[in-house]
């Protein structure tokens, strides 16, 4: 794949990252949005000090190449330092353990991408869209500057989750392995990343459980003991651990194809199940459970330095206040079969409108083959589903009763929203 909006680079002294905690980061991210999201109403200093020290703060602006910023379109909010502007954040996952990850999830030496995702938030806070980037996806990645102050050389036609373990082996510091995906991403989307986020295997599990666990229809048994995984069918209520597996396994009975994208849509499905748990518990305005979430949530956060700030996240997640669950979307980016390797994929020629689309602050699928706009348009009343219709006698028919509830979208090969049913329990 060419690089279509490749950054200038700008001449800059560079600043050393911070050094990680000792906790790894990153893997499950997908939950992280969801932290975001919740980050509002709370006011006492104490809270505020202690959720703001939880954070671990990632200086790496100075190994990030620079997109132009938006003016913002509407009045400035005190509340909201992006107020009026669209917002990009960039989710990271990484197989890198140790510690109490470790346990969790095994060893594993080094630091290796797992699970990416570009998180838009309209400039109108109407709208969050998330879109999974699958790591096997061949993508030019740039020269990239490391936190020691190499550089390293350009690739052509390289599995994208290559960026961070670029950034990781030769930088040495998350800091270096994130500007190397966050360059990597600008350059082939044209995208600008405002904020990246980052998070570890124990902390995505506090977080799930600090809500009680995620409702979650499981449509046949699972069975993936490499990811400890063991569900029945049904509908269940994931504790942490299981969230976490669910969100990891790609092998064993009932997880699918075992591929890389397939897991995608679970991750995807397991997102949008936190983000109806959380509105139906109205976490905004639930005190309680809303420290309880938050000091779980922030514990498990790595993140740059220009949003580090509690008050700054407090502030975009109140904006969104108004947000249902009908507007908050997740979908992959499309692919196809790599030409030159049947087990890697390259971006469908559908991607470039995608992506030019949140560049824009567009709706994500606008003009695309699954705009709903236009398949509403192009379908008009039909007489086999609208118990309305008229039939050709001109007397009104009954369609058939549809289950309750029917499958509406399938997540990971389907663009579709938290209010969206991506699967069915008996």
């Amino acid at each position: 794949m060419t690089s279509r909006h490749a950054a200038p680079a700008r001449p800059r002294v560079v600043r050393h990252g911070r050094p990680r905690r000792s906790h790894t980061v990153l893997r499950g991210i997908a939950l992280t949005v969801v932290g975001v999201l919740c980050f509002g109403t709370s006011g006492a200093a104490a809270l505020y000090v202690q959720l703001n020290s939880n954070i671990d703060t990632i200086d790496a602006s100075d190994l990030i190449q620079a997109l132009p910023e938006p003016t913002a379109t509407g009045p400035a909010d005190p509340d909201d330092p992006n107020a009026g502007r669209d917002v990009n954040i960039l989710l990271m996952g990484s197989d890198e353990r140790d510690g109490e990850n470790e346990a969790i999830g095994g060893h594993v030496d080094g630091m290796r991408s797992d699970t990416t995702i570009v998180a838009h938030i309209s400039a109108d806070r109407s709208r969050v869209e998330l879109i999974s980037i699958p790591r096997d996806s061949l993508v030019d990645i740039p020269s990239c500057t490391m936190s020691n102050g190499s550089t390293t050389s350009a690739q052509r036609n390289a599995m994208f989750n290559s960026a961070f373990a670029i950034g990781a082996d030769n930088g040495g510091d998350i800091a270096s392995a994130a500007a190397c995906t966050v360059n990597t991403v600008q350059q082939n989307t044209g995208v600008r990343i405002d904020h990246f986020v980052v998070v570890d295997f124990a902390g995505f599990t506090k977080m799930v459980d600090a809500i009680g666990g995620v409702p979650i229809c499981i449509p046949n048994d699972m069975n993936a003991p490499k990811a400890g995984l063991f569900l029945n069918a049904g509908e269940q209520t994931l504790t942490g651990t299981q969230a976490l597996a669910f969100a990891r396994a790609r092998t064993g009975e009932g997880v699918g194809d075992g591929s890389d994208t397939n897991r995608l849509g679970r991750q995807q499905e397991l997102l949008a199940a936190v983000v109806r748990e959380l509105l139906s518990k109205n976490m905004l305005t639930d005190i309680t459970q809303l420290i309880r979430f938050l000091d779980s949530a922030t514990e498990s956060l790595s993140i740059d330095s220009g949003f580090s700030s509690i008050s700054d996240m407090a502030g975009l997640a109140y904006s969104l206040r108004s947000t249902s669950a009908a507007n908050i979307s997740f979908m992959t980016i499309p692919f196809m079969t790599a030409p030159s390797d049947k087990y890697r994929v390259v971006w469908a020629p559908e991607a470039d409108a995608i992506w030019a689309n949140v560049a824009a602050d567009q709706p994500m699928l606008a003009g695309t083959s699954q705009d709903p706009t236009q398949q509403d348009a192009g379908t008009g009343t039909d007489a086999a589903t609208d118990p309305g219709a008229a039939d050709p006698g001109g007397d009104v028919t009954t369609a058939p009763a549809t289950p309750d509830p029917a499958q509406t979208r399938e997540a990971g090969k389907e663009a579709f929203s938290a209010g969206d049913v991506t699967a069915v329990c008996g």
